[in-house]
């Protein structure tokens, strides 16, 4: 039930932002396309992150382990994706050819 309503909340945003910012120029359009992948990015990770988690935001000690928790997930995706970059770049990328 709570991720039905989290997902029309999301999806209220994105229609509210489209028709506020969406509409002027080509400026606004891409600011209001970055915002609304950022929200469905947000969304989305913190679903992950927190997934089968019995998760309470009743004090602020309770934020902040939820900060600490997602920021050091987000760390961790960020640093694999150097390892993955930095193995990738390794890589002999030449072709193989017999002439």
């Amino acid at each position: 039930m709570g991720i039905g309503i989290a997902v029309f909340v999301i999806l209220g945003l994105i229609a509210i932002i489209w028709i506020m910012l969406g509409i002027k120029g080509i400026k606004q359009k891409f600011f209001s396309i970055l915002l609304i992948v950022l929200i469905l990015f947000l969304f989305l990770s913190f679903s992950i992150v927190f997934k089968g988690k019995d998760i309470s935001v009743h004090s602020v000690s309770d934020l902040t382990n939820m900060g600490k928790v997602y920021f050091s997930w987000f760390l961790n995706a960020f640093n694999n994706v150097k390892i993955v970059t930095t193995q990738a770049i390794k890589m002999n990328w030449e072709t193989n050819s017999t002439t």
